[in-house]
C-alpha cells in the first residue's frame, strides 16, 4: 500500500522550507551591505571574502526558495538547503563559543548587537536544526503534491 501522507508531508516540508528561504533572502536582497556586515561579524572569513558571500547569499537563498516553491529539483534544493543550514549552525555555534555578541543576520540586519542586547544563539541553532530536518525529509522523500518534479517524471 502506498504511503498517502508522503506527498502531503513533502508538500508541507517543501513549502515551509521555501517560505524560510524566500523570507530570509528577500529580507536581505534590499540591503546587500547589511548582509555583508552580518557575514563579516562572524569573524571567520577575510573581509573581502565576507563581502562577496554576503552579497551573493540573499540571491542563493531566493533561488533555492523559488525552486522549492515550484517543486523543481527538489532533492538538489534540499541538499543545498541542508548544507547551507549546517554552515549557518556551525557559524552560530562558533560565534557563541568565541563569546561574540552578534545578531545572526539570518533574516536581515545582523552584525554587532547593541549594548545590553543578548544573542539568542541556542534558539537560532535549534531553529536551524529543525530546518535541516525538513531538508533531510525532502532529501529522502522529494516527491510532493503540486510539484513540477512530479509532472516531469510521469
Amino acid at each position: 500500500m502506498q504511503d498517502r501522507a508522503g506527498p502531503w508531508a513533502g508538500l508541507v516540508a517543501r513549502l515551509g522550507l521555501a517560505a524560510v528561504w524566500l523570507y530570509a533572502g528577500g529580507a536581505k536582497v534590499g540591503d546587500l551591505a547589511g548582509s555583508a556586515r552580518a557575514v563579516n561579524a562572524y569573524q571567520l572569513l577575510p573581509f573581502d571574502v565576507a563581502q562577496v558571500i554576503g552579497a551573493m547569499l540573499p540571491f542563493v537563498e531566493v533561488a533555492v526558495g523559488l525552486l522549492l516553491l515550484a517543486g523543481l529539483a527538489t532533492r538538489v534544493s534540499a541538499v543545498v538547503s541542508a548544507l547551507l543550514l549546517m554552515v549557518f549552525v556551525a557559524g552560530i555555534a562558533s560565534a557563541w563559543a568565541r563569546g561574540l555578541q552578534i545578531d545572526c543576520g539570518c533574516f536581515g540586519s545582523g552584525g554587532q548587537l547593541a549594548a545590553g542586547e543578548s544573542p539568542t544563539y541556542g534558539w537560532e541553532i535549534a531553529r536551524d536544526v529543525g530546518f535541516v530536518l525538513l531538508a533531510g525529509y525532502l532529501i529522502v522523500r522529494p516527491d510532493s503534491r503540486f510539484s513540477v518534479d512530479r509532472y516531469l517524471t510521469r
